[in-house]
């Protein structure tokens, strides 16, 4: 099930895509009204929602918003967690941050929730006066039930589902900070959706494989298998003594191919559009401003 948040005469309501991307209302079907609702209120609501998708009606007009417009916390982020990414950024002069070039332990930074957007609307590059905007295709993990101190083998079942995010960058911020949180937590420098897709869909999230282009060219393509922390490990590591509460969300790192990888650096500028795509959660698409 595609699950999202969308607008219609201004007001946030819960939804979800048919097979055609059409948006169905929940909203009226006696669930909670928004995604964070719907996510706290745990598998009886989701079943819920299962049986009113089949009669719920298509809205006209609807407009996305990010599944969750406002994160209740930061976004939990994950840095050189590809194998050719760690390589391609300890090689591209802007990692200030450590000299190993494959991390030994997660590298977990966050971006505050003013950094949310949704599909189609424009990063604003301009907020980045060093004019260093970057791209970064990511799966991203919604946390539904709650726990401190999970177990790797329990983490899956602590995972309500997942959607897609763009961790968009201010490279030379990230790096005269020596942290990345300045760099990386410009407000609109998160697009997030266009839907989380139910975990019972992804029986097997190595499998999803993450494709990002800029202008039609392709610069991104691997599969989740390829991470080097995987899923199970992040959630350990994180939930170790942070509490992970539903609706909280972990982005699990980006594969090689990102702006800074070329020679010279191929930043985004104004009127370039930036699409992400994972096959079953759906297309992440914005233009830079």
């Amino acid at each position: 099930m595609r699950l999202v948040t969308y607008s219609s005469g201004g007001v946030p309501l819960l939804g979800a895509l048919d097979a055609g991307g059409a948006v169905r209302d929940l909203s009226g079907a006696g669930l909670p009204l928004s995604m964070l609702g719907l996510i706290a209120a745990g598998a009886p609501a989701l079943e819920a929602a299962r049986a009113a998708f089949a009669t719920a009606p298509v809205v006209a007009g609807a407009r996305l918003l990010a599944p969750i417009p406002r994160p209740e916390k930061n976004i939990f982020c994950v840095g050189k967690n590809y194998h050719e990414h760690a390589k391609e950024f300890a090689g591209s002069g802007f990692d200030a941050s450590t000299k190993d070039v494959v991390p030994e332990y997660p590298v977990v930074f966050t971006k505050p929730p003013t950094t949310v957007i949704a599909t189609g609307e424009a990063i604003p590059g301009h907020l980045d006066p060093t004019q260093s905007v970057d791209y970064e295709g990511e799966l991203a993990v919604v946390i539904g039930k709650p726990g401190r101190g999970i177990l790797a083998a329990d983490a899956m079942a602590h995972v309500f589902g997942y959607t897609i995010v763009n961790d968009v960058t201010a490279r030379t911020l990230q790096h005269r900070h020596r942290q990345w949180v300045l760099g990386k937590g410009i407000d609109g420098f998160c697009p997030m959706g266009p839907a989380i897709v139910t975990a019972d869909a992804v029986p097997d999230p190595r499998a999803l494989v993450i494709t990002t282009w800029v202008n039609g060219e392709r610069r991104q393509h691997a599969p989740v298998a390829d991470l080097i922390f995987d899923i199970r490990t992040l959630i350990e590591a994180i939930s170790a003594g942070i509490t992970l509460e539903p609706g909280d969300i972990i982005a699990t790192g980006t594969p090689a191919g990102v702006g800074i990888g070329f020679s010279p650096p191929r930043f985004l500028k104004a009127g370039d559009v930036v699409r992400i795509e994972v096959p079953g959660i759906g297309v992440l698409e914005n233009p830079v401003a």
